[in-house]
């Protein structure tokens, strides 16, 4: 069965200055990535900024490396807001259900100054995935964690992401981690060098 595509780049590229002159960090890169569901494609070109907001908000989900929780609201809050901003009705209830799948029901008061970094991810995860994003992008979600809060995050990630329809995309150093994924592509000097199906994907995925 042919797998409809969901992410695709196409001869991507991109320089930003430094003080030595123009970094090159992505040159030339071209990769797809499907789904095995069936999807409508949209062409973002078609779309105006608030068309754009609008799809990002419904279709994509990110996770990052520094949390980046609102410090004023509580942990429900957090989760609640993207579901809020999409005008879902039930926004609280299905926040204090994806809190509750994290570990975090009873801390769903508590703001994220009270929790520790590994609570923090975990909001930040159970915000990202709440409102089942066709993609979640997952930029080194254990970069700041210790090891062993670093695997809890990796091993809740692909819990979340099995009992879903969403397609992980998860940039990491971490070889262990890459090497959970079904399938990983590896840069080096902003180029692509390989896009190889992982030897570990049979057991992780």
């Amino acid at each position: 069965m042919t797998r409809d595509i969901v992410l695709e780049a196409r001869n991507l590229s991109k320089q930003v200055s430094s003080p030595e002159g123009p970094l090159t960090i992505v040159r030339d890169v071209s990769f797809t990535v499907t789904q095995g569901e069936s999807l409508a494609g949209q062409a973002l070109g078609a779309l105006d900024e608030d068309g754009r907001a609008r799809l990002r908000a419904q279709r994509v989900g990110f996770v990052f490396q520094s949390f980046h929780l609102l410090p004023s609201l509580t942990a429900l809050e957090n989760v609640m807001l993207p579901l809020e901003l999409a005008g879902r009705e039930d926004a609280r209830p299905a926040a204090m259900e994806m809190l509750s799948r994290v570990g975090l029901g009873a801390r769903a008061r508590h703001y994220p100054r009270q929790l520790s970094g590994g609570e923090q991810q975990r909001v930040a995860l159970a915000r990202a995935s709440v409102g089942h994003p066709t993609v979640l992008f997952a930029d080194e979600p254990t970069g700041n964690l210790d090891t062993a809060t670093g695997e809890r995050i990796a091993q809740l990630l692909f819990e979340l992401n099995r009992g879903s329809d969403t397609t992980l995309v998860l940039v990491t150093h971490e070889a262990a981690l890459a090497a959970r994924c079904g399938r990983v592509l590896s840069m080096d000097a902003g180029a692509l060098l390989r896009d190889v199906a992982a030897a570990a994907a049979h057991t992780h995925a």
